[in-house]
């Protein structure tokens, strides 16, 4: 079972790997916006600006305006952080598809920063021991 401990040790081991790849630096450089990423009931909003995720709340809040939301649950999200995850996991749409994920709000927002949040959503799959 993964809590959202474990969640949110992986979300901040994320930002620091992020923080620090001018790669991704670059492609969000225009990037300014809050991301929530709920996880079976708990909710994690990402803050990025010009492509650095600057923090990370953690918990229910119906205050704070994002942009894009990503649904899951946390077992298909350590299965789409897995080194080489398995069809249906290894994609955001591909837990759309399955039916074990749902992206809500704006989409142009997504499709228009598509690659940025998508690698860097996959950076999951390079952190270890979490």
């Amino acid at each position: 079972m993964h809590t959202p401990l474990d969640i949110s040790q992986r979300l901040n081991a994320m930002q620091a790997m992020h923080n620090n790849t001018p790669h991704l630096l670059r492609l969000g450089a225009l990037f300014c916006e809050t991301v929530l990423i709920e996880i079976d009931t708990a909710e994690f909003y990402l803050h990025f600006d010009k492509g650095t995720l600057t923090r990370i709340e953690v918990g229910i809040s119906r205050k704070t305006p994002w942009r894009f939301a990503l649904r899951t649950d946390a077992d298909a999200l350590y299965a789409f952080w897995q080194p080489y995850p398995v069809a249906g996991f290894h994609d955001i749409f591909g837990l759309v598809k399955i039916g074990r994920g749902r992206i809500d709000g704006d989409i142009l927002c997504l499709v228009k920063n598509l690659r940025f949040f998508k690698e860097f959503i996959a950076l999951g799959r390079c952190v270890g021991g979490v």
